[in-house]
């Protein structure tokens, strides 16, 4: 008899069923199904030949296999799967918690801490967790960890120590005493197992579930690059990160031969910052996201319907700076795309960090930090004198924490925290919320061109901005998705 399902956020069991037997990469990190005869867990994806049917159990979370004493695949690797996404978007208290633990919050607080920022009990958020994941918040920690050090075991030259170091572990004692508990053997017995990496920078593979339009979100990026601090071309996103005295930078591109996966490319990262450096990547790439459930959810809609036929893969194109996003949001307030970008430039090349020397592809600046821009000379910039207060209230906001790209906060106290500053308007913290924290249902429903968009009778006409809030109730809670579609099919360069 096949095991039952743990928690409320499997699919049916026929479904998982036919997904496993098909290795149907759509469920790709949907479910994990753990084989009592091995004791060991597997992606529905995995090569493997198919087990019998009466020795599967299905779980909807992989630290929720490893808490049942199952250990992960070898062959299928469950470190490279995507995330449950639905797990982790919106403003349920299971998903602001995954997205501070994701954030790295349990590297340096209890569940307690994590609890009390949720405003809810210890032993709720335990049973909450339970419930809906099939472990405990430290569980899912500590499967988080174990995972990314088993993916950096396989693919990098790291030495062990720094791969402790990377996956949150303080100690190497402690970091082998952990993975020894969960997988039964040495992270060196396991990387003498994997193919020794022959290329120089760090490369990381990043699944996803089909489809994905990669090209459709870089020709979004590249119409907003700034170059010299970015340079996107037909294939790929480079960009340089980390500061004057210790750059860095990355290009993520296919992963090539049909994978359903991105190639991470890092150079001078360093060590401690790799988790939290592809947790980054994962949300500007809108990695995790389940389209079947979004289409599901917005195919509803007749206008809604036919965009997303035309384009399945169409994804939320996020950004790599909260800050920097947000000041281009304020530069690109009631002008044109390609205004906003000469603006930012010019404020990019006037008070940007250079980098020397310069990486790969001429990337020479990092974007100027909140205290630099607080008092920076904005004058000769083409800004009005309104958006050079706006741009300085918001960097001294910043500074001192009235405002911040924090996951784990509900949209609604967002936006009321961003509205709440001058010359910050519903249109610009909804587009923040879009872009800077992923959300995946906010909406800047007084946008001109998405009101044109959702009209779609070609002849210019605009629906009502509450006319349009009206209508995309029954969009919830996938509204940034829609608004993406509807951006899309909107003229080239109208779109924000």
């Amino acid at each position: 008899m096949i095991g039952n399902p743990t928690t409320t956020e499997l699919p049916d069991l026929r479904t998982c069923e036919q997904a496993r037997l098909s290795r149907d990469a759509r469920f790709d990190g949907l479910f994990f199904t753990a084989v009592t005869s091995t004791g060991i867990y597997c992606r529905p994806v995995c090569p493997a030949p198919a087990p019998r049917r009466e020795h599967v159990v299905y779980y909807s979370a992989a630290a929720a296999a490893e808490a049942a004493g199952f250990r992960p695949c070898l062959r299928c690797r469950p470190e490279l799967a995507p995330h449950t996404d639905a797990l982790r978007r919106g403003d349920t208290t299971v998903a602001r918690a995954l997205q501070m633990i994701d954030a790295g919050l349990l590297d340096t607080q209890t569940a307690t801490e994590l609890a009390r920022r949720l405003a809810v009990g210890d032993r709720q958020l335990r049973r909450l967790f339970v419930a809906r994941l099939g472990a405990t918040p430290m569980q899912v920690q500590s499967t988080r960890r174990l995972l990314f050090a088993k993916q950096l075991l396989g693919a990098s030259a790291l030495p062990v120590t720094q791969i402790a170091l990377a996956s949150g572990f303080r100690s190497l004692r402690r970091f082998n005493a952990a993975f020894r508990s969960a997988y039964r053997l040495a992270p060196s017995a396991l990387r003498k197992r994997a193919q020794a990496p022959t290329h120089d920078a760090l490369v990381l593979r990043l699944g996803y579930r089909p489809p994905y339009d990669f090209a459709e979100l870089l020709a979004f990026l590249r119409a907003r690059a700034l170059p010299g601090l970015e340079c996107i071309d037909g294939d790929s996103y480079a960009r340089a990160f980390g500061s004057a005295q210790h750059p860095a930078w990355l290009r993520v591109s296919a992963w090539g031969a049909g994978e359903h996966a991105l190639r991470l490319e890092l150079y001078g990262a360093a060590p401690g910052d790799l988790l939290a450096l592809v947790a980054r990547v994962r949300r500007m790439f809108d990695l995790d996201s389940d389209p079947h459930a979004i289409a599901r959810a917005l195919g509803g809609d007749v206008r809604l319907r036919a965009l997303l036929q035309r384009r399945p893969g169409l994804r939320l194109p996020g950004a790599w700076d909260g800050f920097e996003l947000a000041v281009r949001a304020v530069l690109g307030q009631q002008v044109s795309v390609a205004a906003a970008r000469t603006l930012a430039r010019r404020l990019l090349e006037r008070h940007g960090e250079p980098v020397a020397p310069a990486g790969a592809d001429g990337l020479r600046w990092l974007f100027p930090s909140a205290a630099k821009l607080a008092d920076a000379d904005l004058d000769g910039l083409g800004l009005t004198r309104k958006r050079v207060a706006t741009v300085r209230t918001l960097a001294r906001a910043v500074q001192v924490g009235r405002v911040d790209f924090a996951p784990g906060r509900a949209l609604d106290a967002q936006i009321d925290a961003w509205t709440a500053l001058p010359g910050i308007g519903a249109w610009t913290a909804h587009y923040i919320a879009l872009r800077a924290l992923a959300h995946p249902d906010a909406f800047p429903a007084a946008d001109l061109v998405l009101r044109r968009a959702a009209a779609g009778n070609g002849d210019g006409d605009a629906l009502g901005a509450r006319a349009l809030e009206a209508r995309a109730e029954a969009w919830r809670p996938w509204r940034a998705y829609a608004t993406i579609h509807l951006w899309r099919a909107s003229a080239p360069g109208d779109s924000a």
